[in-house]
C-alpha cells in the first residue's frame, strides 16, 4: 500500500515538473528563433550556390572573362554577396540567441526566478532595444526579399524561354546581359534562342538547378521576414508584462513602505503606554 502512495506521489512529481518545464519555455520566442533559423540556413545556403551557379552559367555560356583587379565587374559583385551571405548567417545566429534568451527571462519560472531582473530599467531598455532591431531587421528583410526577387524573375524567363524552345526558336528571341546590367553598354554579349550554346544550357541542369535555388532562396527570406514580425509581436507582448511588472513593483514598494510606517507607529504608541503605564 505504501509502496503505491510512494508511486503514485512520485508519478504526480514528475508530471508537475514536467508541466513547470514546459510552461516555462516561451514558445513565441522559440517558434520564432526555429523559423528564422530556418529562414535565413535557406537564404543563405541556396542564395550562395546559386550565385556560383551564375558565375559557372556566365563563364561556360555567356563566356564573360573577369576584368582586371581592382575593377568591379560582376564576379566581383556576386563575390561581395557571397562574403555578406557569410555576415547575415553570423550575424542572425546571435540575433536569434539574444531573442530566444530575453524569452526566456519573461516566461513562467524563469520569470520568477529572476523577476528583478525584468523590472528593473534595464530590462525594459534592452527589450525596447530589441524591438527596435527587430523592426529593423524587419525592413531589411523586406527589402532582400525584394531584391532576391530579381534574379527569379529573370531566371525564369530564361527558364520559360528553354522550356519553349521550339516555339521562341523562329523568333530571334535573344538574351543580352546587357539588359541585366551585367557587363557594360561597350561589351556585347548575346545568346539567341535556337544557337547551340543556348540549347546545350537549356539541356544542362545548371540553369534549372540555378533557377530553383534562387526560389529557394526567396522563400528563406519570406520566412525570415514572417519570423521578424512573430519576434515583434512576442516582444511587444512581453514590453507589455514589463510595464505592468514595473508599475506593480512601485505599487508594492509603497505598500510595503506604508506598512512599515504604520507598523512603526503602532509599536511607539504601544512603548509609550508602557511606559507611561509603568
Amino acid at each position: 500500500m505504501e509502496e503505491n502512495m510512494d508511486e503514485s506521489q512520485s508519478q504526480k512529481g514528475c508530471k508537475e515538473c514536467c508541466e513547470r518545464c514546459v510552461g516555462s519555455l516561451p514558445w513565441a520566442s522559440l517558434i520564432a528563433t526555429v523559423l528564422l533559423y530556418m529562414g535565413v540556413a535557406l537564404f543563405c545556403g541556396c542564395g550562395h550556390e546559386a550565385l556560383s551557379g551564375t558565375v559557372s552559367i556566365l563563364y561556360n555560356y555567356f563566356e564573360v572573362i573577369k576584368a582586371p583587379e581592382g575593377s568591379l565587374d560582376v564576379f566581383t559583385i556576386i563575390d561581395i554577396l557571397q562574403y555578406i551571405i557569410y555576415g547575415l548567417a553570423v550575424g542572425f545566429f546571435v540575433f536569434g540567441v539574444l531573442l530566444l534568451v530575453e524569452g526566456f527571462f519573461t516566461t513562467g519560472a524563469i520569470r520568477d526566478l529572476y523577476g528583478e531582473f525584468k523590472i528593473t530599467a534595464c530590462g525594459r531598455c534592452l527589450t525596447a532595444f530589441l524591438m527596435f532591431l527587430a523592426y529593423l531587421f524587419f525592413l531589411v528583410w523586406l527589402g532582400v526579399m525584394a531584391f532576391t526577387s530579381l534574379p527569379v524573375f529573370m531566371y525564369f524567363n530564361v527558364w520559360s524561354m528553354c522550356q519553349n524552345s521550339s516555339l521562341v526558336e523562329g523568333g530571334k528571341f535573344c538574351l543580352d546581359l546587357r539588359q541585366f546590367g551585367a557587363v557594360t553598354i561597350s561589351e556585347e554579349k548575346k545568346m539567341c534562342a535556337g544557337s547551340e550554346k543556348f540549347l546545350k544550357m537549356c539541356d544542362s541542369n545548371e540553369l534549372a538547378m540555378t533557377f530553383h535555388l534562387f526560389v529557394c532562396a526567396l522563400a528563406g527570406a519570406g520566412a525570415a521576414v514572417i519570423a521578424m514580425v512573430h519576434f515583434l509581436m512576442a516582444l511587444a507582448a512581453n514590453w507589455g508584462y514589463l510595464k505592468d511588472a514595473s508599475r506593480m513593483q512601485k505599487y508594492e514598494d509603497i505598500k510595503s513602505k506604508e506598512e512599515q510606517e504604520l507598523h512603526d507607529i503602532h509599536s511607539t504608541r504601544s512603548k509609550e503606554r508602557l511606559n507611561a503605564y509603568t
